[in-house]
């Protein structure tokens, strides 16, 4: 964070020192909710959980280095105690995001938002220091603390931000206020919780209605191939940039295609330019995350070759996403067990197709959360999916929402052998460890509530137990 005094924070977030013999003292080191991140100079957040109470550890952490708690109630070491700790965090994101100068990029989407979010940073960091959302901590709380991890040398910010509902993009505009906003999709995901695609369309658009206006340097990179994400358009006053691979996008593909090994490449055409992009990254889905990327990158001055390089050497940068992994025997293992919905699953399991030419192939999938009334209906079509793109084996991973995979392959055609439906991931790994054979390619994806990165995990390390 940008170094300020216990004293200056205390009144951005309206709080009281307590125990704090000199005030001038600065926050030198990280902010952090977690204490065994606490460095010299931290100043450690203390949230009231579930499982614990950070209160309870700030004795620890200052005796580690922190220059103070950030506390609901005094705690007898150096604190500054507020009423609520959430909106105090965010009163300092919003505060050193202000005095840091820096460009922040903001994306939302309901499926490849850490993926893309990933890209943007590794091209940006090309052209200047670039901070970003680690993993997918994109809520109320995680994104505040990426923007405090900014310096006075980040030039750019690129935050993801998820939403569970109407208004909660809105309320993480308001802390870090964007200048880009980018919008992937409006799928599936969480549909159980907002009602319908019109309701998630809603809430992403939040975030093109708080960008600054085109004028002002407001950017709205909006998704040209999805209907419900374009029709954002009307929604702000930023200038409007288009990707995907229609013809009227201002970013776009052309001459997509996979290798033999599943890695997608295309032509990268932008108003300045094209050239040639070949990924390291696995399967066709990738092209749109890449594409989004490239108009954010363009849109801050780089050029298309420039682009296209970086997009052409960056790498997974999130665990369990599309995690490849050869083992010595020639099975391939893909791990894209951290989240699953109707779009990513579909989009993994081509990936898988694509990868597989020749060979075995597995899919070994679980329940997909959060779909509400539709969850039968897409889990059966999954399920079609799989045998629809001739996988040699569905293992189908868990209760109900497994039953439903399986009943659309043999609804499908999947009759013989082709499916089977396992109670949990131990079993999975036993049915594994027994019947694969060199060559094999196996994906393994799940909603992360199932916990299918173990099963992963075993295969990797060659058939451990998975308990």
């Amino acid at each position: 964070m940008i170094a300020l005094s216990l004293a200056e924070i205390a009144e951005v977030v309206g709080g009281q020192t307590h125990d704090i013999p000199d005030p001038s003292v600065h926050v030198t080191g990280p902010v952090v909710r977690d204490s065994r991140e606490v460095r010299e100079g931290s100043l450690f957040v203390a949230f009231v959980g579930e499982r614990a109470d950070g209160h309870d550890y700030a004795q620890e952490v200052v005796k580690a280095g922190a220059a103070a708690v950030l506390a609901s109630r005094p705690v007898g070491v150096p604190a500054i105690v507020v009423e609520d700790v959430q909106t105090a965090l965010g009163a300092l994101a919003r505060h050193v995001v202000r005095r840091l100068g820096a460009t922040l990029v903001a994306l939302t989407g309901s499926a490849g938002k850490t993926s893309t979010k990933d890209l943007i940073a590794q091209v940006l960091r090309r052209k200047a220091p670039t901070v970003f959302t680690p993993g997918s901590l994109n809520n109320e709380i995680g994104l505040p603390l990426t923007a405090l991890s900014a310096t006075e040398e980040t030039r750019f910010l690129v935050l993801e931000m998820g939403a569970r509902g109407i208004g909660h993009i809105r309320y993480l505009a308001e802390l870090t206020p964007p200048r880009i906003g980018l919008v992937l999709n409006v799928g599936t995901a969480h549909i159980g919780e907002f009602g319908g695609r019109e309701q998630i369309a809603q809430a992403k658009g939040e975030l093109v209605e708080a960008l600054p206006a085109a004028a002002d340097g407001g950017a709205a990179i909006l998704n040209a191939d999805d209907p419900l994400v374009r029709a954002m358009a009307s929604r702000t006053k930023a200038k409007v940039v288009l990707f995907g691979e229609s013809a009227e996008a201002d970013v776009r593909a052309e001459n997509v295609r996979l290798t033999d090994s599943g890695q997608p490449a295309f032509r990268l055409h932008t108003p300045s330019g094209a050239s040639d992009v070949t990924m390291r990254l696995y399967g066709e889905h990738h092209v749109s995350n890449a594409l989004a990327a490239a108009a954010v990158a363009h849109e801050l001055g780089m050029s298309a070759e420039e682009i296209a390089l970086a997009l052409s050497e960056a790498g997974s940068l999130s665990r369990w996403r599309m995690e490849v992994t050869e083992r010595p025997d020639g099975v391939t293992i893909v791990n894209d067990a951290y989240n699953a919905n109707p779009e990513s699953m579909r989009a993994a399991l081509r990936a898988l197709a694509a990868m597989g030419k020749g060979r075995r192939t597995w899919a070994v999938l679980g329940k997909m959360a959060e779909l509400g009334d539709e969850a039968l209906a897409e889990h059966d079509a999954v399920g079609r999916l799989a045998v629809r793109l001739n996988v040699s084996k569905l293992v189908a991973v868990g209760g109900i929402e497994a039953s439903w995979l399986q009943l659309g392959a043999y609804n499908e055609g999947s009759w013989g052998e082709e499916s089977v439906h396992v109670s949990d991931a131990q079993a999975a790994v036993d049915l594994l460890r027994s019947e694969l054979r060199p060559g094999d390619v196996v994906l393994v994806k799940a909603s992360r509530s199932v916990g299918l990165e173990s099963v992963a995990q075993a295969l990797v390390d060659g058939g451990v137990d998975a308990r």
